[in-house]
């Protein structure tokens, strides 16, 4: 359900933050890892907003942003999902699920196929950034190359079978007309 962009609370922070790295890829602490998350979830509100248009208050842009590819890169993304489909309605995560699906569309890109997965998996629609139907199906591709195709198959079949092959890879690029509001 969209809610309108509210920091980080003490008990949202609590339940975000066993979730984060302690530690840069460097071997760093990361200095004030509530404001990062703060701005990371801030930017996510603003559809199609650019990391330059980040508040001052937030910090250096350059650094957020370089921040939120690298926990993309770690793998935060797909552990937060999994732990916010785990939770219970009432868990804290679940007052900042608008903000997580919303920076997980900001992750896709970056998370591939991978966090496409495991979002469909989860059922978490609202962080694809997309319509379903246009993004990559791999579990149907993987069910397709299953079966058998051989030159003695019907060529209705061949025709069918190759037109669900190109459907189950989803669109190379994606409209800006049918792509999900950010």
């Amino acid at each position: 359900m969209p809610t309108p962009y509210t920091r980080l609370s003490d008990t949202t922070w609590a339940a975000l933050h066993p979730h984060l790295p302690a530690l840069s890829p460097q071997g760093r602490r990361t200095p004030d890892l509530r404001a990062r998350m703060d701005a990371i979830f801030h930017l996510a509100h603003h559809p199609g907003a650019a990391w330059k248009t980040l508040p001052a208050h937030f910090g250096r842009a350059e650094t957020v942003a370089r921040f939120f590819r690298r926990l993309t890169h770690a793998g935060f993304w797909h552990q937060l999902l999994k732990a916010l489909a785990a939770a219970p309605p009432s868990h804290p995560l679940r007052v900042i699920e608008h903000a997580i699906t919303r920076a997980t569309r900001r992750a896709a890109r970056l998370g591939g196929l991978r966090l496409l997965v495991l979002i469909r998996r989860l059922g978490l629609r609202s962080a694809l950034n997309a319509p379903p139907w246009m993004l990559p199906d791999p579990l149907l591709a993987e069910t397709l190359h299953r079966i058998p195709v051989t030159p003695r198959a019907a060529p209705e079949l061949l025709k069918a079978l190759s037109r669900l092959h190109r459907a189950t890879l989803g669109r190379a690029r994606i409209p800006r007309s049918v792509r999900l509001a950010w």
